[in-house]
């Protein structure tokens, strides 16, 4: 090997162990408190990773959908076809809140989705819940913020992961959570007059 072969191994010899400590100190498990919020695109499809993940691990998990109800999307459609006895799907919402036009319908829709939200969470035979949207539901008050951080705190059963979707995240989800990832929109085509497309949106 040459001299600069050797120094990268020996270099990588110490990365490792040092992360190999690190490693070593990380024991403990729990459900997690997961949040996907900013202006970026992937906060759904984040999520949706983590559920087929779940999917292909054999390990049961549910999705509810808060506002997305009135479109086909590519993961509702394959876990519907292909998956329901593993992930449970129901999607609550009638579209997005500017097509609906209608407050008090949106809210009686959300606090359904919150409701089997909670039956879902409830429930420890799941391993994992999505709830996809629901960001959007409590920053318009269709769902009250102090019921889910309430609900989540004292209910959430200890082993199981709870993943929160959609822009704009209260301040108090985001304080209770485990994990928070920010999506930061950089550049999107549909600044450029490109539709949303298939495969990639949805």
């Amino acid at each position: 090997m040459s001299d600069d072969a050797d120094r990268h191994a020996a270099k990588m010899a110490k990365k490792k162990a040092a992360r190999d400590k690190i490693m070593a100190t990380k024991t403990d498990q729990k459900g997690l408190v997961i949040v996907h919020t900013g202006k970026g695109k992937g906060k759904s499809t984040a999520a949706f990773g983590m559920i087929f993940r779940h999917i292909a691990h054999g390990m049961p998990c549910a999705v509810v959908q808060f506002i997305k109800g009135g479109m086909s999307t590519g993961e509702r459609d394959l876990i519907l076809a292909k998956f329901a006895e593993e992930c449970p799907f129901y999607t609550m919402g009638e579209g997005f809140t500017w097509e609906t036009q209608d407050k008090t319908r949106d809210t009686e829709m959300a606090l359904a989705a919150w409701e089997k939200a909670k039956e879902l969470i409830r429930d420890p035979a799941n391993s994992m819940v999505l709830l996809d949207e629901i960001n959007i539901a409590i920053r318009y008050d269709y769902v009250p913020i102090a019921d889910v951080v309430e609900f989540l705190a004292a209910e959430k059963p200890p082993m199981t992961h709870v993943v929160l979707t959609g822009r704009n995240a209260h301040a108090d989800l985001i304080e209770i959570a485990d994990l928070v990832t920010e999506m930061e929109l950089v550049k999107h085509p549909f600044r450029a007059g490109i539709k949303a497309q298939q495969g990639v949106e949805f």
